[in-house]
């Protein structure tokens, strides 16, 4: 038998969300984690290990990327997005400057960027990385990205796959990292 977990609204869950955020951020005790951290929809923290230089690589050239072909707009590394499951970090998002004034400074985005970026790793399920696409879409995204070990992109809208992205149609099929 299959569990389902309904999860609060995204609207609902990010005052909490940035509440907690901020206090993250704020103690000295978690600025010296290493890695990746996250929350979950109750506040608790999720730890990943740092990443490979690979994937680091790929979020910095994915980065770069969008920077050149949409300078109308910000790219953000490990942008921490209010979600209806706690506090996500997508590996590279890209905010319209529309958003970005509606987003603020603030230390976590309460609504998603336009298009968020997630590079894949050996550790991730694929059971994971649906549940962030889903909660990115819900959250505001146009589109996620996923970027393959090997560079290769995957365009996603809300309704489904896409041949290449609609907000930026210049961007590769396949992200070739610089020697």
């Amino acid at each position: 038998m299959a569990l389902t977990i309904e999860l609060p609204s995204q609207e609902g869950q990010t005052a909490f969300n940035s509440n907690r955020w901020a206090a993250l951020q704020a103690d000295p005790e978690v600025a010296r984690l290493q890695g990746r951290v996250e929350t979950d929809r109750h506040g608790n923290i999720i730890m990943s290990p740092p990443p490979s230089p690979l994937h680091g690589s790929f979020q910095n050239e994915i980065g770069a990327l969008l920077r050149d072909l949409m300078p109308h707009g910000r790219s953000v590394t490990e942008c921490p997005i209010s979600t209806a499951d706690g506090v996500k970090a997508a590996d590279v998002a890209w905010a319209s400057p529309e958003r970005l004034r509606e987003l603020g400074e603030l230390p976590c985005f309460p609504r998603a960027p336009e298009i968020c970026v997630e590079v894949i790793s050996p550790g991730n399920t694929d059971a994971e990385i649906r549940e962030k696409t889903a909660l990115y879409f819900d959250a505001g995204a146009s589109e996620v990205w996923l970027c393959a070990p090997t560079g290769v992109m995957t365009f996603l809208a809300p309704t489904g796959p896409l041949p290449a992205s609609l907000l930026c149609p210049g961007f590769p099929a396949t992200v070739t990292l610089r020697s």
